[in-house]
């Protein structure tokens, strides 16, 4: 009896385990790609998963894809089924979020779920994602802020406006940037000249024009943390931010850690931010402020050059799988450097 009660125990294990990967199988996020003018999607083995049938077609987000077919937009889920039809003249930000879309067909933006259900119709000329509860509509060239039931929680006032992110959104007044709250507050002050949002943490901030202005970062309670110090200065992700060292034409880039220690010294031409421990940089030469013929490698964060051989655009790593150019050859690539999927014909 032991014996036979032992089997149906590991007999239930081993299904639910064999149920548990067939769950995470299914949920593997497609990669868009592009072959002989057409978009499908392909796995991270390389195979095709959903033929390249759609004339363009963009990354998933909240298990749903824009797709393009004869001029109009879309989305599909990710057996690749058509969900939404494509019927609207443009989407906007592209993607799903805080599970809505805005899209517009004609001049009307309207906010759909994932059945293309109409859930919101605002009154503005423009209309943008939700980001945390919150999204911005603009009308007569100000920003204003929307909830989920359409109602203007933040009133129309704004010259600037930017999403909600880290609890915060950056607004421009009388020709400032500062931040609000989602009430409405203003937490910090409007004060300079360009911000972008927080990102872990920390806003990258501008006092001065674009040529002689310095940036810094400042925490969520408008504390300078890094001092105004570098001519050019992107947002932290995975705890390292890219810097520019001199001007636009002949400056260089390193990056530095969230106590504004250089790490990695200011000797490229041009760079991306960290993702999945991995930053693209280019080292080629530049032609007034212009990279000239630009090739793009991956370095870790110890600025060893991990991927050497050199990308025609600048790309970073999502789940663990980069799109790049070869001499021109579409590919996708693992993070040793691995082609995974090379396109048929050259873009």
């Amino acid at each position: 009896m032991k014996s036979i009660t032992l089997h149906i125990k590991l007999s239930v294990v081993i299904l639910a385990g064999l149920f548990c990967q067939s769950v995470v199988k299914a949920q593997e996020v497609p990669y868009p790609f592009s072959e002989k003018g057409k978009y499908g999607y392909i796995n991270k083995t390389g195979k095709v998963v959903i033929p390249p049938t759609f004339d363009y077609a963009e990354k998933f987000y909240e298990g749903m894809a824009v797709v393009k077919e004869n001029g109009k937009r879309g989305f599909i889920d990710m057996s690749g089924k058509l969900v939404i039809p494509a019927q609207y003249d443009s989407k906007v930000d592209g993607y799903f979020s805080d599970g809505v879309a805005c899209v517009k067909q004609g001049a009307k933006f309207t906010y759909i779920d994932k059945t293309g259900k109409v859930v919101l119709e605002p009154k503005c000329d423009f209309a943008y994602k939700f980001s945390e509860g919150m999204a911005r509509v603009q009308s007569d060239n100000k920003f204003a802020y929307i909830d989920k039931t359409g109602n203007q929680v933040i009133k129309l006032q704004y010259e600037g406006g930017w999403d909600f992110k880290d609890g915060l959104a950056r607004v421009k007044k009388n020709g400032k940037w500062g931040f609000i709250d989602k009430a409405g507050k203003v937490v910090i002050d409007f004060k300079y000249d360009e911000t972008f949002e927080f990102c872990e943490g920390l806003a990258n901030v501008r006092v001065g024009d674009d040529k002689t202005g310095k940036w810094g970062y400042i925490d969520k309670t408008g504390k300078m943390i890094i001092d105004g110090q570098f001519d050019k200065a992107y947002a932290f992700n995975d705890g390292m931010a890219c810097i520019r060292v001199g001007d636009f034409k002949t400056g260089k880039f390193g990056f530095i850690d969230k106590i504004g220690k250089i790490v990695i010294p200011a000797t490229y031409t041009g760079c991306d931010s960290f993702y999945e421990g991995l930053a693209c940089i280019s080292t080629s030469p530049l032609s007034g402020g212009t990279l000239k013929d630009a090739k793009w490698q991956y370095i870790d964060k110890t600025g060893k050059i991990v991927i050497a051989r050199g990308s025609d655009f600048v790309t970073h790593f999502d789940k663990g799988m980069a799109y790049v150019s070869y001499d021109g050859q579409l590919n996708y690539i693992d993070k040793t450097g691995k082609v995974v999927w090379t396109a048929a014909d050259k873009k």
